[in-house]
């Protein structure tokens, strides 16, 4: 017996109603990319691995998938490698390519490579696959989609604003109520160096970005395994506990980590982006949240991330500002900002919520009953005029038994079906029938085009 065929773990197959739903999920958010003036590229599924390791920290080079050089791949390691095993060092032989683990760094690379062909600032999008060798488990895979959109080239906060304001459209249009979060490296830096801990902001930044899933607690644990002391520690609490309106935070951060260099900048800068969206209409609730860090080996400025507020679910957008990224690749002193829309947490969201419309189910918004050889030669001019209106219609291809058309219908979630029979021939007035409600109207030709359009 034939093994059952499989697919990877951390990996899905989409049918017509998961791809009909995604679509849906990447017009909306591609609309408004490019109503704010963003443009598309694309970079490769792979990249040289010199390009990908070390732009993610340690961690991030361990969820690397690497590619096998092509060919006896084993011709040109070092047989002492193969003797001892090693298979972190051997790993740089036999690969030289691996699957890119995000858009950004391919982002940064594309800039820097394509530095003479664009204009600055650049804005582009980008909505294109990433891998990752995690642990697959909710809300997690190996293989999704991300929804990039960054501006590099410019240091003005009203980028951010605009970053603000398209997650604020984007979960608006997909009826998500969501909360913004936001927090500027800057302010991390400041909190390490008034607790007299500078070379511990890795440390202390990573725990406190667990402060949500741990507690309090859990936190302080973790920061005295880490070499903090209490004194530190009980310098710590004041700022991680902060509560109250952003105003109230930003005067309370001021005067706690204030007297810093850096702690002064963020604050002032958060300030600042605060001020504009005061001017600006949201939705969404915008909240500042001190502790928060998303990873800091690229972020320089603003931090942002977006939380889905009636599920339970990770981050579904975030990002912030870099200042040092195309640096690494030979092109500094070049600053951009962007975020990150995670596409299949958003399309679980959706899916728990029951919040995907009627029309993201099915394509084809009429069906064509066949009853004959005659009836489908008259059907074929209606279906050739649909067609023509830009109205997705299809024409069923047998003369089938009406109960199979209709379950045809119904399982494409397909909302009206058309009867032409002999009588809707001979009267030139058709027949049609609303799937959701049972309705059947005689319509003609003109008139179809019509309703099926509203």
């Amino acid at each position: 017996m034939a093994q059952k065929p499989s697919i990877p773990k951390g990996t899905r197959d989409f049918g017509p109603l998961e791809m009909n739903r995604r679509n849906y999920i990447f017009t909306t958010i591609r609309k408004v990319f490019e109503k704010y003036g963003y443009q598309p590229i694309e970079t490769p599924a792979m990249e040289n691995l010199s390009t990908l390791l070390g732009k993610y920290g340690e961690e991030g080079d361990k969820l690397l998938f690497k590619i096998l050089n092509s060919g006896d791949y084993l011709a040109k390691a070092d047989p002492a490698l193969l003797e001892r095993k090693d298979s972190l060092r051997l790993s740089t032989q036999i690969s030289e390519k691996g699957l890119r683990y995000d858009l950004t760094v391919p982002f940064a690379r594309f800039v820097v490579q394509h530095r003479n062909e664009i204009s600055f600032p650049f804005k582009r999008y980008q909505m294109q696959p990433v891998w990752r060798a995690d642990r697959p488990q909710k809300g997690r895979y190996r293989e999704f989609y991300q929804c990039d959109v960054d501006v590099v080239g410019s240091d003005s906060l009203l980028n951010e604003v605009d970053l603000v304001r398209m997650i604020d459209e984007v979960f608006r249009k997909l009826q998500i109520n969501v909360v913004i979060k936001l927090n500027n490296r800057k302010i991390l830096s400041g909190i390490a160096q008034t607790i007299d801990a500078p070379e511990l902001l890795t440390d202390i930044t990573v725990a406190m970005d667990k402060l949500d899933k741990i507690g309090v607690e859990k936190v302080y644990e973790e920061l005295r395994a880490k070499g903090l002391s209490q004194e530190a520690i009980d310098q710590l609490e004041p700022i991680l506990n902060l509560s109250g309106s952003n105003t109230s935070k930003l005067i309370c951060l001021k005067e706690l980590i204030g007297h810093t260099t850096d702690g002064s900048k963020g604050i002032q800068e958060l300030t600042t982006l605060f001020d504009y969206l005061e001017d600006v209409d949201l939705k969404a609730e915008v909240e500042l949240d001190q502790s928060l860090a998303r990873g800091l080996n690229y972020y320089t400025g603003a931090i942002i991330e977006v939380k889905a507020a009636d599920v339970q679910m990770g981050s579904i957008c975030g990002g912030g500002r870099y200042d040092n990224l195309t640096g690494i690749f030979g092109m500094p002193g070049v600053s951009g900002v962007g975020v990150s829309f995670g596409a299949d947490r958003i399309y679980d969201v959706l899916t728990e919520l029951q919040l995907f419309p009627q029309e993201a189910a099915a394509l084809t918004q009429v069906l064509l009953v066949n009853f004959g050889e005659k009836e489908s030669r008259y059907a074929l001019k209606v279906l050739q005029k649909l067609h023509q209106e830009n109205i997705a219609a299809e024409l069923y291809p047998e003369p089938a038994k009406m109960k199979k058309q209709m379950k045809y219908a119904d399982q494409k979630q397909i909302p009206y079906v058309l009867l032409i029979g002999e009588e809707e021939m001979n009267s030139g007035k058709l027949t049609l029938k609303n799937m959701q409600t049972g309705e059947q109207q005689k319509v003609d030709a003109d008139a179809l085009s019509e309703i099926l359009k509203e």
